[in-house]
């Protein structure tokens, strides 16, 4: 996952350099990564689907091949458009998709007492890679250019995927638990008292929504630190640290998951996560801004996780995988929003903070769908112990 990850956070850090190069706007130089997380969801519920019917190793031999040749066309593209084309759908769809939604769902069977905090453990590595190569992507912009150091990271990051799928062929044994119907756990054919199409799609809303607010920072915090005259390796270490706090988040998120439950963490990060984005508008000195960061990490890393674990909570345990293919779809399709939305919404007013306005916004939204699920799941509670 550290390895797949990569493009997700290296596009941020060329973003400068891309615009200046292609002569686009802020919009259109945010669009790859847009396309990318778009192809990133999509590809997860494709992978997710291949990874249940011939196992996850499968699927990251695909993801190595995706992940390696999209950094190497992106880094000898010669317009917007393909290097755009690139990230969406050779690092996204064909790539990192194969390291996230599959290996998310597949961890979840090896699991049941602890599954919260081993889930944890697998998505930190996503993490991991955004405390990682942002840093390295920068010294290799300012040494070699941005485009020799998009090749090597491709050589790098596919070889190594390719490698490592070979240790990952054992199928979990609790898929055949599950197939046989003697998983014990609080899903049931009515997840939130709703049919299971319609409880999912809820899920995917606050999904889209909580990771439209989480884009702000990720995906533009090395371009507003150039804006503010501090540089933009000053936004990648801050861009580092965020990730690296995450890390630490997504594994005392897992923790708390094993003894509250996926849905009460979600609550729990969105209120975190939406007072991180608020104190990004007061403070824009570069000392707040690297505590903001860190504080920003610390808040929302165990947001994403927690879907899968509301998915094995609370939905049947036979379609697990694509459920979680589909909730991390819409949480990536939200990224891909957020960071275009973003852009534009710089582009309109010409500062960012109309744009963490509209971050905050949109994490309220998520917050009041999280809050409507938890109500439901205590009404239905109620009901029950009154009959």
């Amino acid at each position: 996952m550290t390895l797949g990850g990569s493009g997700m956070y290296v596009v941020s850090v060329v973003l400068p350099e891309v615009q200046k190069e292609f002569g686009v706007s802020r919009a259109d130089a945010s669009l790859p990564y847009t396309l990318m997380m778009l192809g990133f969801g999509a590809g997860g519920l494709a992978m997710g689907k291949l990874a249940d019917k011939w196992g996850v190793h499968v699927a990251l031999w695909i993801g190595s091949l995706g992940v390696g040749s999209g950094f190497v066309l992106a880094g000898m593209s010669t317009n917007i458009w393909l290097f755009a084309l690139s990230h969406g759908l050779l690092m996204g769809f064909f790539g990192s998709s194969s390291t996230f939604a599959p290996l998310l769902a597949d961890t979840s069977f090896w699991w049941n007492k602890r599954r919260g905090i081993a889930v944890a453990v697998c998505a930190s590595g996503n993490y991991l890679a955004g405390s990682i190569w942002p840093a390295l992507a920068q010294h290799g912009v300012e040494t070699l250019g941005w485009r020799n150091t998009y090749i090597w990271i491709g050589i790098v990051c596919g070889l190594g995927m390719l490698g490592l799928a070979f240790l990952m062929r054992q199928r979990p044994p609790m898929l055949a638990v599950a197939a046989a119907g003697s998983v014990q756990s609080l899903a049931s054919e009515k997840p939130f008292g709703m049919s299971i199409r319609n409880a999912h799609a809820i899920l995917c809303v606050a999904g889209i929504t909580c990771c439209v607010a989480m884009a702000m920072p990720q995906v533009h915090i090395v371009a507003y630190c150039s804006d503010l005259g501090f540089g933009a390796a000053r936004g990648a270490e801050m861009l580092s640290l965020m990730l690296a706090c995450g890390i630490v988040s997504r594994l005392i998120s897992g923790a708390i998951c094993d003894r509250i439950g996926g849905l009460r963490t979600l609550v729990l990060g969105s209120v975190l996560q939406g007072l991180a984005l608020l104190m990004f508008l007061p403070f824009d000195g570069m000392v707040s801004l690297y505590v903001i960061s860190a504080m920003f990490g610390l808040f929302q890393g165990g947001i994403v996780p927690s879907y899968a674990i509301i998915v094995r909570e609370y939905f049947p345990a036979q379609r697990a995988g694509v459920l979680v293919g589909a909730a991390i779809m819409a949480t990536m399709i939200g990224m891909a929003l957020g960071g275009w939305m973003s852009g534009k919404v710089f582009d309109l007013t010409g500062s960012y903070h109309a744009a963490f306005v509209n971050g905050v916004l949109w994490n309220a939204l998520n917050l009041s769908i999280a809050l409507f699920l938890l109500w439901r799941v205590k009404k239905l509670a109620r009901t029950e112990l009154a009959n």
